[in-house]
């Protein structure tokens, strides 16, 4: 690694000092390639694989720089495989033994690109509180009438690959529009919904992930499977209706929570839509706002 920050040190010196045409081009071409990366895998799964594979090259750096030997090392044998990226940025199946692990380095690449923070989708309170009316209203109402359902929730992670496999749309969240695109029958059931904050953005989705997990029952089809697999890949939330009980189940993180009721429903959503209120910055902010209405109401 240090003989390539050599390398670097020595490249930028001669395009500073002593321009050369062939250096110039070198530039342009590693831009057009680095943008042309991050247009293909925009508001796409693979935009966060990316940012943490980034973060991998940065960190690599930066202990290069710092002299951590045994971190540099353990970094330079993981980005010096050029077919791990491919693998797990694009979901490449080749025959060797790293693609039994792709799922599992997919997630942790993920998960450095999106951070920690959880995800709370912007709008007045009212309207949040109408949105959780809704989707409850439907899905107990399909639940008893054992129709089946999949509503997934983006969040941090883009699903525009999965939205382009559907029918676009950019619908306000009501019971009777949702309930009536799961309608048996009818051109937009057979799929799965998207919902981006509080649009519905796309139906009749495919989800060609399925989960091969061993711990889901044989009970359980297809629409749970898939509901899993993307819960697995994505930091989606994902509702499920099942069409031969009727039992309502949520799938967060590779994890299947089954027998929903509505409060349990409402629960779950109102993390989602309703934003943390005790937070440091929250009560900073309300706190300025309550002195300069202060100072307004003195003068």
């Amino acid at each position: 690694m240090s003989s390539l920050f050599s390398q670097f040190q020595t490249f930028f010196w001669n395009i500073f000092n002593r321009p050369q045409l062939n250096d110039l081009l070198d530039i342009l071409i590693v831009a057009v390639l680095i943008y042309q990366m991050i247009m293909l895998t925009r508001d796409t799964r693979a935009s966060e694989v990316l940012k943490g594979f980034l973060l991998l090259v940065g960190a690599s750096l930066l202990s290069s720089l710092l002299g951590l030997t045994a971190l540099t090392w353990v970094l330079k044998q993981i980005l010096s495989n050029g077919a791990l990226v491919l693998v797990v940025l694009f979901q490449l199946r080749p025959a060797w033994l790293l693609t039994a692990f792709q799922p599992e380095i997919r997630r942790v690449l993920e998960q450095l690109g999106r951070g920690a923070k959880m995800e709370h989708f912007q709008s007045d309170g009212e309207e949040n509180q109408r949105i959780i009316s809704e989707i409850t209203q439907c899905l107990t109402s399909l639940s008893r009438r054992r129709v089946g359902a999949l509503i997934v929730f983006e969040r941090r992670t883009g699903l525009k690959d999965v939205m382009e496999t559907g029918t676009r749309l950019d619908s306000t969240i009501s019971a009777p529009l949702l309930e009536n695109i799961f309608e048996p029958n009818t051109p937009l059931h057979d799929g799965a919904v998207i919902i981006r904050g509080t649009r519905i953005v796309s139906a009749a989705c495919m989800l060609t992930t399925l989960s091969e997990s061993n711990a889901i029952t044989r009970d359980l089809g297809t629409r749970h499977r898939a509901a899993i697999g993307i819960s697995e890949t994505t930091d989606a939330l994902v509702l499920i209706v099942s069409e031969e009980t009727g039992v309502i189940s949520m799938a967060r993180d590779g994890k299947l929570t089954r027998h929903l009721d509505a409060k349990a429903i409402g629960e779950i959503l109102s993390t989602m839509y309703h934003k943390p209120q005790d937070g440091l910055y929250v009560r900073a902010k309300n706190w300025l706002k309550g002195r300069l209405n202060h100072g307004r109401a003195e003068n």
